[in-house]
């Protein structure tokens, strides 16, 4: 499956943006989805992620509050809402799909989604 992010741009600190990864294909509902991040200089860390039917969700503690994460499996798309931005939040951030199927949580390191888009810089100035 091919992986499409978009909704990436530059804002100001406290501003708003929507990013949005819509797949090339019917994904299944039972997949977990996530949003990574990856500044310069800097290793790519997890964002958020949200369970196939979209009934659970898991944020980093560094957008927890700030960032919303969900999904419409009818569209095969997932989005991420974030406000409040903060310059910290500047980066290129990716989406991923991950075929692993847990028990008890929802996939959240890299090595666990194997497809991936290929990324949308949001850069926010202070």
């Amino acid at each position: 499956v091919q992986l499409q992010a978009s909704g990436g741009g530059s804002v100001q600190t406290g501003g708003s943006l929507t990013l949005s990864c819509t797949a090339s294909k019917r994904t299944l509902s039972s997949y977990a989805m996530a949003w990574f991040r990856q500044a310069p200089g800097k290793e790519r860390e997890f964002v958020a992620t949200i369970s196939g039917p979209g009934y659970n969700t898991v944020y980093s503690d560094s957008v927890k509050g700030r960032f919303t994460i969900s999904r419409d499996n009818a569209k095969n798309t997932i989005y991420l809402q974030m406000n409040s931005l903060k310059p910290e939040d500047t980066a290129v951030y990716f989406c991923a799909q991950s075929k692993v199927i847990l028990i008890g949580r929802i996939p959240s390191a890299s090595n666990e989604y194997s497809d991936w888009g290929q990324g949308t810089l949001v850069t926010v100035s202070s």
